[in-house]
């Protein structure tokens, strides 16, 4: 004859095995909502960064069909780029400044990469890597 606390605890077992069984079932079915959601989701942000490709592909090819003469870009600066333009033309930093119209420890620091050219600057320097040595020259010479 079972006794009255092996009968309990069975008892007990029994419901709260139901209880879980039923708890577990709300969310294994809310997970697979989710999981389907982040499927649509991710074959959403596929398609939108597919369209988003196609529409940046034809935008170059439609500047360069409207006849764009170049003039718009943006000027790019490197430290580096100016270091090596100014050794090509043979200048000290003074003299590059001079021609530039900023002081020799300005360019020093442009050289170092702790400050950056204004935008009248960068079209300064831009202007001077079409420059020769021999125009550079000319014009250092009018400037004194």
């Amino acid at each position: 004859m079972p006794n009255i606390a092996s009968v309990l605890k069975e008892e007990i077992a029994r419901i709260a095995r139901r209880e879980m069984r039923r708890e577990t079932a709300s969310l294994k079915k809310a997970a697979t909502t989710h999981r389907s959601d982040i499927a649509a989701l991710k074959r959403r942000t596929q398609a939108l960064e597919k369209a988003l490709r196609r529409a940046l592909e034809g935008r170059p090819r439609e500047a360069a069909a409207s006849g764009g003469d170049g003039d718009d870009r943006a000027l790019r600066f490197r430290p580096k780029g100016l270091a090596s333009l100014r050794e090509r033309l043979g200048l000290s930093a003074r003299e590059c400044g001079l021609l530039l119209g900023v002081s020799g420890q300005s360019i020093y620091l442009w050289e170092s990469g702790r400050a950056r050219p204004s935008g009248k600057h960068l079209e300064g320097v831009a202007a001077l890597r079409k420059l020769g040595k021999r125009e550079v020259a000319a014009r250092l010479e009018a400037l004194g």
